[in-house]
């Protein structure tokens, strides 16, 4: 009783997060917006110019943030578990490279953003995903180290493609081209899809948050305990993947937050997925939201790629939390 009570209150705690970080990137930014107008907007009410500055241009991309960095989170839990390896993240299967490579692509023909790009980042992701897969399980001898190192493969090929096509990109292009894959929000659209993706990742994988516990423990053990482990597996690395597609199809490749996130709500609340999945979506969503904050205020009125931002945070925090596995031994 007592732990699932600790369990309500950190999730209470993150949305709580969730809601603030929200807050703040609608206040904040080059016109600076009061909490007494952001209420008057929310409720229909404010001047032309404030309603314009959040509703339309503020609420969209923070909501988006908050989709992608959930969807990262999740993603980053699931592979975690999927893998075994508390170093795995969204992008270490080549998910974040084949996007790359077909948003570039379809860039480097002349469109410079839009539908087309999202479109070919989602299909570059897609068609990765399952080369991954297939070539990963081979003869039917699918081994966790065999998918990483066939990920890990696919990726290094990925990003060969990636430097070639920006080493051959006219200047007028190269720009845009790698602010995409630093990240990027300032394009993101209508975030119901991103936010409904979300949503749906986190309601599918609940249901098999007990077989996710016994995977954890070890595959002999949840296969002697009646789990199907190869169903299972696919079905993980299926959901990760379209999760990790989703996100960076709406922002471009964003690190750390996959990979940092996952880690720091194990801490809290342990390695049970019933409450790491949804606590991982919120501490996700609340992170990049607050980082893509940042990136719009700190030399404002010039912006800074979103994934720059989230590196500088996760970079200090991994070394932390290596630093303390090492002198807890664990």
């Amino acid at each position: 009783m007592q732990t699932r009570s600790r369990a309500l209150l950190i999730l209470a705690t993150l949305t709580i997060m969730a809601i603030g970080s929200l807050t703040l990137a609608l206040m904040l930014g080059n016109i600076h917006v009061s909490p007494k107008e952001l209420v008057s907007v929310l409720f229909g009410n404010g001047n032309d110019l404030a309603r314009e500055v959040v509703l339309k241009l503020r609420l969209p991309r923070a909501l988006a943030g908050l989709g992608c960095g959930g969807l990262l989170a999740v993603s980053g839990a699931l592979l975690q578990v999927l893998l075994r390896n508390p170093l795995a993240d969204p992008y270490v299967l080549g998910i974040s490279g084949g996007a790359s490579v077909g948003a570039l692509l379809v860039m480097l023909f002349g469109v410079a953003g839009g539908i087309g790009v999202s479109s070919a980042a989602f299909l570059g992701a897609f068609c990765t995903m399952f080369i991954v897969f297939g070539l990963a399980h081979g003869d039917g001898s699918w081994t966790q180290a065999r998918l990483l190192l066939t990920g890990v493969i696919v990726a290094a090929g990925c990003g060969a493609a990636v430097a070639l096509m920006l080493s051959i990109a006219p200047d007028h292009k190269l720009h845009g081209m790698l602010f995409w894959l630093m990240g990027d929000l300032s394009q993101s659209g209508n975030p119901t899809l991103i936010l409904g993706a979300l949503v749906l990742v986190v309601l599918i994988a609940l249901p098999f948050a007990r077989e996710l516990n016994l995977l954890a423990r070890g595959s002999d053990i949840a296969q002697s305990l009646g789990v199907a482990i190869k169903r299972l597996r696919f079905a993980i690395y299926v959901l990760a993947s379209l999760a990790t597609a989703s996100a960076v199809t709406q922002a471009g490749s964003i690190g750390f937050v996959g990979l940092i996130v996952p880690h720091l709500v194990r801490l809290a609340i342990g390695n049970d997925q019933r409450v790491l999945l949804p606590a991982s979506a919120l501490a996700g969503g609340s992170l990049l939201v607050v980082a893509d904050t940042l990136a719009r205020t700190v030399i404002a009125p010039q912006q800074l790629p979103v994934g720059v931002l989230t590196a500088l945070i996760g970079v200090p925090v991994f070394l932390f939390l290596l630093a303390r596995d090492s002198q807890t031994g664990k």
